[in-house]
């Protein structure tokens, strides 16, 4: 069927579409569960196997440390507990695993709505599944080469020799600089979602432009809680995570007026044809 004739079809052509993919509860259950045991099973895979390349995923994590002390010699962690840190490497593993498991899950999750969706619905939905990855990478990447150097240099400069000879040195267990590096990676990764999310609200009428520029004031001082919330105690990760964010917004009110203007257009170009 031509694109004329799809919109000629009206309404009448959408529902035979769906026709076929309807399924009983039972169905719907089964096909739930099917979906959930290939995740399950792709993270667990991952998980065994990341478990194996944890301390090399760990040396990855201390790049910013190191480029923050300035040389790998520099760098000194310690744990205080006998099992610590196997327990690191054990979050270590899960969270490669999940990272990498990423695209299963998705796929799955889209498997399991996709024949419930018209196929422009199908289309419209496939870009977000590819942008809801790449820009938490973007925010991973800032933290990583960006935020973090910065912030353990901070922390760094605060050590300090006394001149009777004592000393204040930082000395960071494992564990916790593993919880502080996931934490910013997840937190700007996440907060990176912003532009995805409000244009997938868009795409489906629950926001416009003009919400988001009533909203602008109110975003501005949420965005400024979400940062001191979210990251360390320190300047830098703050305005680190906080003008991401704020140029992010500026960026969705932008991708909202393309995604509303193209939506008004379809609903005027079928009002046009069931006028017809």
């Amino acid at each position: 069927m031509t694109q004329a004739q799809e919109k000629i079809a009206g309404p009448e052509a959408k529902e035979d579409e769906l026709k076929g993919s309807e399924a009983p509860l039972i169905e719907h259950l089964t096909e739930l569960r099917t979906r959930l045991i290939y995740s399950i099973i792709a993270l667990a895979v991952l998980f065994i196997l990341c478990f194996f390349v944890a301390d090399q995923i760990y040396n990855f994590l201390l790049g910013p440390f190191v480029a923050a002390a300035g040389s790998p010699e520099a760098v000194r962690l310690i744990y205080t507990a006998p099992q610590e840190f196997f327990f690191t490497k054990l979050s270590v593993a899960l969270f490669a695993a999940i990272f990498l498991a990423f695209p299963v899950i998705a796929s799955q999750i889209y498997a399991f709505v996709a024949p419930g969706l018209y196929k422009n619905e199908r289309m419209a939905f496939l870009p977000y599944l590819v942008a809801t990855p790449i820009c938490f990478l973007i925010g991973a990447a800032l933290v990583y080469y960006g935020v973090m150097p910065l912030a353990l240099g901070f922390f760094l400069g605060m050590q300090q020799t006394d001149p009777s000879g004592v000393s204040i040195e930082m000395v960071t267990r494992v564990s916790e600089y593993l919880s502080l590096i996931m934490t910013l990676l997840l937190a700007f990764g996440v907060c990176f979602q912003l532009p995805v999310i409000l244009t997938l609200l868009a795409q489906i009428g629950l926001i416009g432009v003009d919400n988001l520029k009533a909203w602008r004031k109110y975003a501005i001082v949420a965005i400024i809680v979400i940062a001191a919330f979210l990251t360390p105690p320190d300047p830098i990760s703050q305005i680190g995570l906080a003008i991401p964010l704020l140029l992010l917004y500026e960026l969705s009110v932008f991708a909202v007026r393309i995604v509303e203007k193209r939506r008004l257009e379809r609903e005027a170009e079928l009002a046009k044809d069931l006028e017809s």
